[in-house]
């Protein structure tokens, strides 16, 4: 079948599977479509993968080779896989309760390691398998019927890889795109065993333990990637800069807002976001007004993305001549310093002596001490007042 006419099927049979399973399939944001999405992945793959062991378990026993054999119980595993992905999605779409108030999205994250485990569990078996045959090998049976049945296998992984990829992306789910590397993964190890096969027939190499050495290799590299993918996100790695652009360019249309710092993001499952960040705004704006202000733009980035936002009010007096003077300098002092270096929440009081304090944004791997900043800084603002004293608190970004 021509390349063309193959992806036009798999797009074809993917879509008639989505509309027929999944109502209101456009609204992947609501959770109801997710589990409906994450049960048809579900039971699709269980489907296919039980089928496939069965036919490659049965060409496994009958060659007796054990790349193959080794073949049919990854698609075993990849059928415990898909277990654990609708498992995944079915506690993922549970609403929040008193003891999870922020939900079950994460439970996606916690199944798709699941996934890596079984991966790296199967590899690691036939590893050890492989090594054995590869010390005692043995004489298979390989008829024409038996490379054609096996053969056969591949179109089907092919199509489940394009089905996973495409409802992965729908939904931002790294489950289902760590099924879809899986499925791309197998077809790889597939390949191998056919051409293995393929050489015993033609030449009498008896090299079905390296063919299978070289399945498990596959097998446990596949898993190591989808390990990655998902613990990362549990551990709390940064989002996305062009969402954390997006939030901050739509919090600054708000034209009572002149600035925002301390952006905070936390992540609880695939397009689920909880944000806080500090607004700054005018400290002789009418609170009740900025209140609602604030509330409204919070309301605005909810619509536009899948975050949950919380603003802070930071009143500064912008139009105090001295005000601005001070700041401009203490800026100017920090970005001397480094570039990267961002000044925030700038207070300046005047007891005996002028004292500014103010937050300070360092990249994390920045070499100077704490100590060292301030009076650097400090050195810096006694250029134009020899008794002005800093304070400073240093903290890092979390976006």
């Amino acid at each position: 079948m021509p390349p063309f006419f193959w992806r036009k099927g798999t797009i074809m049979l993917t879509e008639g599977l989505v509309r027929l399973f999944v109502r209101d399939w456009r609204n992947t944001a609501s959770h109801k479509v997710r589990l409906a999405y994450g049960t048809l992945a579900g039971v699709t793959g269980v489907c296919c993968n039980v089928l496939l062991c069965a036919v490659k378990l049965s060409v496994g026993i009958l060659s007796g080779s054990i790349a193959i054999m080794a073949d049919a119980v990854n698609n075993l595993s990849d059928a415990g896989s898909s277990v654990v992905t609708l498992l995944g999605f079915k506690m993922a779409a549970k609403p929040a309760d008193d003891e999870h108030p922020f939900g079950h999205g994460r439970l996606e994250y916690v199944a798709g390691l699941a996934v890596a485990i079984v991966i790296l569990a199967v590899g690691l078996n036939f590893l050890k398998e492989s090594c054995v045959r590869i010390f005692s090998p043995r004489e298979l049976e390989l008829g024409n019927g038996i490379l054609w049945f096996f053969a056969l296998t591949i179109p089907v992984k092919l199509w489940m890889f394009f089905f996973n990829r495409s409802l992965g992306k729908r939904l931002d789910s790294p489950v289902l795109l760590a099924t879809a590397f899986d499925s791309l993964s197998d077809i790889l190890t597939s390949l191998v065993v056919l051409i293995s096969l393929v050489v015993m027939r033609t030449t009498g190499w008896r090299i079905d333990g390296y063919a299978g050495f070289i399945v498990a290799l596959f097998v446990i590299v596949g898993g190591i990637r989808v390990v990655r993918d998902t613990v990362n996100p549990l551990l709390g790695e940064c989002p996305d800069q062009e969402l954390v652009n997006g939030v901050e360019q739509t919090i600054l249309e708000n034209t009572d807002i002149c600035g925002v710092h301390d952006l905070i993001m936390h992540n609880y499952g695939p397009g689920r976001y909880f944000a806080s960040a500090h607004a700054e705004v005018h400290s002789d704006c009418d609170p009740v007004k900025i209140h609602d202000s604030l509330e409204a733009t919070e309301v605005l980035v909810s619509r536009r993305y899948p975050v949950q936002l919380t603003l802070h009010c930071d009143p500064f007096n912008q139009d105090d001549p001295e005000y601005k003077f001070w700041r401009l300098k203490t800026v100017a002092a920090a970005e001397a310093m480094n570039a990267e270096f961002k000044v925030y929440d700038f207070r300046m009081t005047m007891l005996r002596n002028r004292h500014v304090f103010f937050n300070l944004l360092v990249p994390r791997n920045c070499p100077v001490s704490h100590q060292e900043l301030t009076a650097e800084i400090q050195r810096r603002l006694r250029e134009f007042d020899p008794n002005v004293t800093v304070a400073i608190k240093v903290e890092n970004a979390y976006v």
